[in-house]
C-alpha cells in the first residue's frame, strides 16, 4: 500500500495524521531530534501549515544561531534475532566486509536500489570481455585466433537487438 499522506518540503518529511476525536489533522517533521509540529482542521491547509512549520524552524534556528536538524543523519540502533545478527556478521566476513556494508547493501536491495557485488561485476566483466571477443569474431578482426576453422555467417536484426551468430564449420 502507498502511503499517499506523506508531504515533502525544503528536504523536510511529514507524515499527515488524521485524530478521529478532534477531527484535526496533524503532523511532525521525521527525521530531525528537534520536535516540530503543525495541525488543522482543514484539510486544503494542512501542506500550507507544514510548510509554515518548517519556514519558521529554520528561521528559528538562524534567529538563535543553531544549525537545523538534518533529516536522517544516517545512523539508527536496529533490533533483531541474535541468529539473524549472527547470519549477517558471517556473511559480511565471507563477503570481506564490514556489518554495516553488509545491512546496507541489504537494505539498498530492500528499498529497490540497483546494488552490484564484487562477484556480480566480476561475472559482468566476464560477459562483456566475452561479447566483445564475440564482437570482434563477427568482424572478423581476429577470426583465424579464436575459431580458425569457422566461417561467420552474418545474422539479421538490429545491432541493439539480441546478437544471435552461429558459424559453419568448414572441414571436409
Amino acid at each position: 500500500m502507498i502511503k499517499k499522506n506523506i508531504l515533502e518540503y525544503k528536504g523536510y518529511h511529514t507524515t499527515i495524521e488524521f485524530d478521529a476525536e478532534t477531527y484535526t489533522l496533524r503532523g511532525k517533521i521525521e527525521g530531525i531530534n528537534d520536535f516540530v509540529n503543525f495541525e488543522s482542521n482543514d484539510p486544503k491547509a494542512i501542506e500550507e501549515e507544514f510548510h509554515t512549520a518548517v519556514d519558521d524552524y529554520l528561521e528559528f534556528c538562524k534567529e538563535v544561531g543553531k544549525e537545523p536538524d538534518k533529516e536522517y543523519k544516517g545512523t539508527f540502533n536496529v533490533r533483531i534475532d541474535p541468529d539473524l545478527h549472527k547470519k549477517l556478521a558471517v556473511l559480511a566476513s565471507k563477503n570481506g566486509e564490514s556489518l554495516n556494508a553488509t545491512v546496507e547493501r541489504a537494505i539498498q536491495t530492500y528499498v529497490g536500489e540497483t546494488v552490484v557485488t564484487n562477484t556480480e561485476l566480476q561475472q559482468t566483466i566476464r560477459v562483456l570481455s566475452f561479447a566483445l571477443a564475440t564482437q570482434r569474431i563477427y568482424n572478423k578482426e581476429y577470426p583465424e585466433q579464436i575459431m580458425p576453422e569457422s566461417k561467420i555467417i552474418p545474422f539479421s536484426g538490429h545491432a541493439s537487438s539480441n546478437i544471435k551468430m552461429s558459424y559453419q564449420e568448414t572441414r571436409s
